[in-house]
């Protein structure tokens, strides 16, 4: 009886279905092992919520906000205390609602962020994409292209092209940043798929004669598809950083548009600074919210992709 347990330990029976065949399990899918892996991070799932309810809360609370509280000037409520007339954060230099300007700005800052975000990506990975795939000419081409744009000053040639357009708006900005911040996600692609185009699956789908549009979007690109998860992360929250900061020097968004840049902006005079810190200190607590639970979301993205390949 004893040899017949160890048996049954050691080799254990298949399970099986109604009709006695055996039930085969298929291994989980990329995606699954991300998600498992993240959920399984309590400091990832906590700094995600924070970043879901910062953005919602932006994009939602916007739309209840009257644009007369961040756009008219009033005398009355210039650098008014928080709490007075009906000002949450209180009123700034020109007397318009810090509360308001707060969530609109916040709003247009997570627009730019995804809008770069969403570009970078796209030309990334088209490039990176065609570079690593095709190599040889392809590659020399576009690979001296992408080192010419990363050699450019970009803050320079931002400040430039923003002094000198006449019609300066919130695309136009987003465009801007897009042209000179693409390259590094190229190169990245280019790595990854330099890395896969030897793999059996690509040689398999060559000798079958698979168009090379499809194997370059419908299998390999899936087969990086953890990286673009954790590269659009990282990307967003950089990209909210250069609009904040060209907004912050003066050279962003428009004077009339709200923005946490211009916010944070008060924080320039040693006097504000003391005075009246309601004016910059929200802002800028919200930004570095924001920025870390973004990145330590992106890591942990990171960190999940990196399991799901150890699993295979």
């Amino acid at each position: 009886m004893a040899d017949k347990d160890t048996d049954k330990k050691v080799n254990p029976q298949p399970e099986v279905d109604a009709k006695g065949a055996p039930i085969v399990s298929s291994p989980p899918s990329g995606l699954k092992v991300i998600l498992r892996e993240f959920t399984h991070d309590k400091g990832a799932m906590v700094s995600f919520v924070i970043m879901m309810v910062i953005i919602l809360s932006a994009v939602i609370g916007s739309l209840f906000i009257n644009p007369s509280r961040y756009t008219d000037v009033n005398i009355m409520w210039q650098w008014a205390r928080p709490g007075t007339e009906g000002l949450i954060l209180g009123g700034d230099d020109s007397g318009r609602d810090v509360f308001a300007e707060l969530i609109v700005g916040m709003r247009n800052s997570i627009m730019i962020g995804w809008g770069v975000a969403i570009l970078i990506e796209v030309i990334g990975v088209i490039v990176g994409l065609s570079s690593g795939y095709f190599g040889g000419w392809i590659d020399n081409i576009l690979m001296r292209i992408t080192d010419f744009f990363m050699i450019l000053p970009s803050l320079m040639i931002q400040i430039v092209v923003i002094t000198i357009v006449p019609s300066f708006s919130i695309w136009v900005l987003v465009w801007l940043i897009t042209g000179l911040g693409w390259m590094s996600t190229a190169r990245l692609y280019r790595s990854a798929v330099l890395s896969q185009a030897g793999r059996d699956y690509i040689l398999a789908s060559k000798t079958s004669g698979s168009s090379n549009f499809r194997i370059m979007f419908f299998e390999l690109l899936p087969n990086i598809s953890s990286l673009l998860l954790v590269d659009i992360t990282l990307t967003f929250a950089t990209s909210v950083g250069i609009e904040t900061g060209l907004t912050f020097l003066g050279y962003g968004l428009p004077s009339n548009t709200p923005s946490i840049g211009r916010l944070i902006s008060f924080a320039q005079d040693p006097v504000t600074i003391t005075q009246y810190p309601w004016g910059w200190l929200p802002a800028t607590l919200l930004l570095v919210i924001l920025s870390l639970s973004v990145n330590y979301v992106g890591k942990a993205l990171q960190r999940s992709a990196d399991a799901r390949q150890r699993l295979g």
